[in-house]
């Protein structure tokens, strides 16, 4: 069993001690990071805390006392250190789009736990898993926008990166056992190109489950309540479903209420709620009714069914590896690559090593594989247009 930390704690919330830290940083082969955020506490989220572990010092990073961290860029984008995650992608995303940053050479104890097979991926799970160690998840939903940071939240925030880079080293050990480890460098390289979604100028009414079952009108009225609610939680600074939940915005386009009385015998919202909102709930309401019917976008285009025919039948083969292995069927190919194959239906190694040159692990394992699935369909079926390929289908 490990034991507690034992390395220094260093708070960095000032430019010297920034350029301090990162000079430090740099002297690694490896580290261990991770980030917290506010996203439960504001309207807009942004990173709060990055931590990092090296063995000797635990560093908390303040992004809320420094107006640059561009010190730090050359420690993420450095190819000659290894950044240890758990858990990457959110923190990419949040990293890139708060900072800039650009990423080299990472490594995932999620991804790499679940290429292994793993039941329990949660980093709680697996240091208890790997070493007996119990983490507190009662400060998982802590405000990180806070300051000062009370000690308990100091302590919890670095235990999130010191104890990954004992758990990066049992992982590592165990994928090269289980040759495995050329598949996870892969994974972990493209993490780095990790995208970050759009910004979205405008609340999209379309995610609230039952939106697409309302009548054009009622989708009219559903897309006025939720500006409303959005435009809310802008002033307040508060994630937009703590201002008001789906479900009410979806009982109110449904119902449409008229008047103060109408919406409390209804019953969807509490007396605080109709005194705070009530007013302009209605207003909302009636600016919906008036607007022109709204439809729900199209959205991706329907592929061709010899395309859904080719990709049913990798989907089917996928299964079967990731059966035969013990892992997730994503391990085996990623969604992506998968529908991407489907589309191209290539007829010959070369051609699919073109579609999967940045996986060449796999394509040395698996190719001929694909390649048997792929050429069952006739070479007239394959399509060049990749905008039709399926995004978001599993």
């Amino acid at each position: 069993m490990l034991s507690a930390p034992q390395s220094e704690l260093i708070w960095v919330d000032k430019p010297q001690k920034l350029h301090k830290a990162a000079a430090s940083l740099l002297r690694y082969p490896r580290l261990a990071v991770d980030t917290e955020s506010n996203s439960l506490y504001a309207y807009r989220e942004r990173v709060c805390l990055i931590q990092f572990s090296t063995g000797e010092s635990d560093y908390l990073i303040d992004p809320l006392a420094l107006d640059d961290l561009s010190p730090l860029g050359e420690v993420f984008a450095s190819p000659h250190i290894e950044k240890i995650f758990h858990a990457a992608e959110y923190d990419l995303i949040c990293l890139k789009r708060d900072f800039g940053f650009g990423f080299a050479n990472l490594f995932d104890t999620m991804l790499a736990g679940r290429i292994l097979g793993r039941s329990e991926t949660g980093l709680a799970a697996m240091l208890e898993n790997e070493f007996g160690i119990l983490l507190d998840k009662k400060f998982q939903r802590a405000n990180w926008g806070k300051r000062p940071l009370p000690p308990d939240l100091l302590d919890y925030a670095r235990l999130d990166t010191y104890y990954l880079l004992p758990l990066r080293e049992r992982l590592a050990e165990e994928l090269k056992q289980h040759g495995r480890w050329e598949l996870a460098r892969e994974d972990f390289h493209r993490l780095c190109f990790t995208a970050v979604p759009p910004a979205n100028g405008h609340p999209n009414c379309w995610r609230i489950p039952g939106s697409r079952d309302l009548s054009p009108q009622q989708a009219a009225v559903l897309h006025e309540l939720c500006y409303y609610r959005d435009q809310k939680a802008r002033q307040m600074n508060l994630p937009v479903f703590k201002v008001l939940g789906n479900d009410i915005l979806l009982k109110l386009a449904l119902e449409q209420p008229q008047n103060l009385e109408a919406l409390a015998a209804s019953g969807v919202l509490s007396a605080r709620q109709i005194q705070r909102h009530g007013e302009g709930l209605l207003q909302a309401i009636q600016h919906g009714r008036r607007s022109s019917p709204i439809y729900p976008p199209n959205g991706t285009p329907r592929p061709a069914d010899d395309m859904l025919q080719r990709l049913e039948a990798l989907r089917e083969w996928r299964k079967q590896a990731g059966r035969s292995l013990e892992v997730p069927s994503d391990v085996i190919l990623p969604r992506d690559v998968l529908e991407e194959i489907a589309q191209a239906c290539p007829r010959t190694l070369d051609e699919l090593a073109s579609v999967m040159h940045d996986l060449p692990w796999r394509f040395q394992q698996f190719g001929e594989q694909i390649l048997a699935v792929t050429s069952r369909f006739p070479h007239s079926a394959a399509r060049s247009d990749k905008s039709k390929t399926l995004s978001e289908r599993s």
